[in-house]
């Protein structure tokens, strides 16, 4: 008996709290980083966003907000993401001049949750340019 009690190495008992102790550590790790992935993912999906957003806000810009809301097409999708992303535009003419209250708002669904990404800004009008001209 004596030699079997100073033989070295771990019990069975030892071996099994430590492989269970090992996988609830790998469990927490691989949690960690499954959640770490599906923020970075979000993440991209709303730098996404935010360059579709600012797109739309560049072509307003640039045709001119009076001429955009002439076209009578204030939301739809952009075409290259296959529907993926949509965007809405509701203006608001102010008490100022012709200057426009734009919100743009770019949106999309990732599972069963939807996101979206918004902006207020003002833009002049035409009006502005016609008066210039005229002086």
């Amino acid at each position: 008996m004596a030699r079997l009690q100073d033989k070295a190495g771990f019990t069975l008992v030892e071996a099994l709290l430590g492989a269970a102790i090992l996988a609830g550590a790998v469990l927490v790790l691989v949690a960690g980083v499954t959640r770490a992935l599906g923020g970075t993912r979000l993440n991209r999906q709303r730098e996404l966003a935010a360059s579709l957003l600012d797109r739309q806000l560049s072509m307003i810009d640039y045709i001119g907000i009076e001429e955009f809301m002439e076209l009578g097409r204030m939301e739809g999708e952009f075409d290259e993401y296959e529907g993926r992303y949509r965007w809405k535009v509701v203006t608001e003419a102010q008490d100022i001049g012709f200057l426009y209250k734009v919100n743009i708002t770019v949106s999309w669904v990732e599972g069963n949750r939807p996101y979206s990404v918004s902006v207020d800004t003002m833009l002049n009008g035409r009006g502005i340019l016609e008066t210039e001209e005229a002086t």
